[in-house]
């Protein structure tokens, strides 16, 4: 097998090895780039109530607790609650919280649940143990491996010693462009 026909072979079946894996990294790097403009991996859902259940620190017990929830839509199950400071008292549910000022009985429900799939491949960008490390090492190798091989693919002025070398050169002067230009 000639070197080129080689090239060519490694090329096609990295790539081939490794296309889920780059689009799960792609979609989870977009997440994560915008993730001041929404949360990535939760899902908040708020709303405010109003009670006209008699809340006071002293008194407060569980049962206080679970009328208060027993007025709200929806199965929310009770945790536990406390008394942060003032008037606020915080009940814990499953997936959430309550929040309730005792002096005027107005409240806010907040539940969180776990964006679906977006969580999941979060998990995996942010690195979740050795073990993923020495996969995602691997996966890095593979996809310098791939860009290598193209770069020898093409043959002609469309290769890399014409306008393959100018794309490139570009390729590589783009980050080092905003790296330059973000940490001034």
């Amino acid at each position: 097998m000639n070197l080129s026909k080689l090239n060519r072979v490694t090329h096609r079946d990295i790539g081939y090895l490794i296309t889920g894996m780059t689009i799960i990294y792609a979609l989870s790097g977009i997440a994560l780039n915008h993730k001041n403009d929404w949360n990535p991996n939760y899902i908040i859902d708020s709303y405010g109530f109003s009670t006209s259940i008699d809340i006071n620190r002293e008194s407060f017990t569980d049962k206080t607790a679970l009328d208060i929830l027993a007025e709200l839509p929806g199965q929310l199950k009770y945790k536990t609650s406390h008394y942060p400071s003032g008037n606020i008292v915080n009940i814990f549910i499953d997936g959430g919280f309550v929040q309730v000022d005792a002096a005027t009985g107005k409240g806010v429900v907040e539940k969180i649940s776990r964006r679906p799939f977006f969580f999941q491949i979060n998990f995996l960008h942010y690195n979740p143990g050795p073990w993923w490390k020495w996969f995602s090492d691997i996966f890095c190798i593979a996809l310098i491996t791939v860009a290598l091989t193209g770069l020898f693919i093409v043959k002609g002025r469309n290769g890399i010693t014409r306008r393959g070398a100018v794309l490139t050169v570009a390729g590589i002067l783009l980050p080092l462009i905003f790296l330059i230009v973000y940490s001034l």
